[in-house]
């Protein structure tokens, strides 16, 4: 007998503090993977705004200060960046380093569960230089009962 597929569309907001602030989400994406009833399919993660990005690590302290010591080699605040000599708002670095992390992150569903490995977790990350109060991830979820 065919199953039938499942699409379940969800959004959450979250208070971040100034960038790189890098916030642990998996509870909340497992609760919303839960609900959404799929058992077999993917999850499609996308964070909102421009100074914003996902990935996965392992969400222990060092690997976090890592992580953020990292993204400011990549993208230094202290550089000089078009976006602020034309808008100065002091974040030209925040939009490079979201766009080089990436929006969005895409997870395979098995058995109701995110498939991820023991240490792995999924992050949201503030760039901006400012705390914020972010709508967040849409999260997509797509598979079979």
């Amino acid at each position: 007998m065919p199953r039938e597929m499942l699409v379940h569309c969800e959004h959450f907001e979250i208070s971040m503090q100034a960038g790189p602030d890098i916030v642990d989400v998996t509870g909340r994406l497992e609760q919303i993977i839960a609900d959404s009833g799929v058992r077999q399919g993917s999850a499609q993660l996308q964070a909102v705004g421009s100074t914003a990005s996902l990935t996965t690590i392992e969400y222990e302290p060092g690997a976090v200060e890592d992580l953020k010591q990292a993204i400011r080699r990549l993208a230094p605040p202290e550089a000089v960046y078009q976006h602020e000599l034309a808008w100065h708002d002091g974040n030209g670095h925040s939009h490079v380093q979201a766009a080089l992390l990436g929006p969005s992150v895409t997870l395979a569903i098995r058995d109701g569960r995110m498939a991820l490995g023991t240490w792995q977790q999924i992050v949201l990350i503030n760039h901006d230089v400012r705390a914020r109060r972010r709508r967040g991830v849409e999260v997509t979820v797509i598979g079979v009962d």
